[in-house]
Parts: structure tokens; sequence; C-alpha cells
């Protein structure tokens, strides 16, 4: 009895404290997204035609994001039921997001006005049992443009 207790509060306060987690960098996001809202990037390869000489250099953001506990109990139950998997539908985009954010705060650094080229990759980088996801990683890369005058 007391064990099933245990499980019910460890699995309310995983939901709590992760929601919570999950808040707060959503809102961390949101405005560093307004910030580094001027600096354009593109999936395109070729930069358009450029009047003034410019000067390229490779940048890229990185990032690892942990699943909580309470959303892996969620995806076991949705694995069992079949079904969208929520849960890791946000953990990829919190992740995508930060890594094109952390693209564009190098690029911004250097000067950039904008990125072209820009790629994204993922992957889960530890699994738990039953080849569960426990955190997930996204590389956001591409070339950026620095207008020398």
């Amino acid at each position: 009895m007391y064990d099933l207790i245990a499980f019910f509060v460890l699995l309310l306060a995983g939901y709590f404290f992760g929601k919570r987690a999950e808040t707060k960098h959503f809102k961390s996001i949101i405005q560093r997204e307004k910030k580094y809202r001027r600096l354009l990037c593109f999936s395109e390869r070729l930069p358009q035609a450029q009047t003034k000489p410019v000067k390229v250099a490779l940048v890229g953001g990185n990032v690892v994001i942990a699943n909580d506990y309470f959303k892996q109990v969620g995806a076991r139950l949705r694995n069992f039921f079949g079904g969208r998997m929520t849960s890791y539908e946000s953990l990829i985009e919190r992740a995508r997001r930060e890594a094109i954010l952390r693209m564009k705060e190098d690029a911004s650094k250097l000067g950039a006005s904008s990125v072209i080229n820009v790629k994204i990759e993922t992957a889960s980088i530890s699994k738990g049992g039953r080849g569960q996801i426990g955190s997930v990683e996204a590389y956001a890369y591409g070339t950026a443009i620095i207008n020398l005058r």
C-alpha cells in the first residue's frame, strides 16, 4: 500500500516540477526568439546576390534536454494504447527551438546579418529501460553571412 502511495506522490511531483520547468523553458525561448528576430535564417543553400563584400563563417548551437519521469510514464502508457506521443513532441520542439536560438546567438556574436543553409540534426542520447528515450540532443548549424562594410 505504501509503495503505491509513494508511486503516486512521485508521479504527481514529477508532473508538477516537470511541467513547471518546461513552462519556464518555453518562456525563456519566447523571450530570446524576440531578441534575435532580426537575424534571419534560411534553409536555402546560396544567399541572395550581395552588393557589399561579405565574410562567411560556420555557426552552430547544441542542446541536450532530458525527459522527466512523468513524461516517461505517460509515454509508456501511450505506447501501450497507441497514439501520438505528445510528451516527446514537446521535448523535441524545445530542443529544436533552443538549438536554433543558440546558433543565432553564435551568429550574432560574429555580427552576422543572416544565416543560410540551416540544418538541424537530432538524436536520442540515453535510452532507459525498454528503449524509452531519456534525453534528446538537437544541433542546429548553418553559414553566417557577415557584412564587411
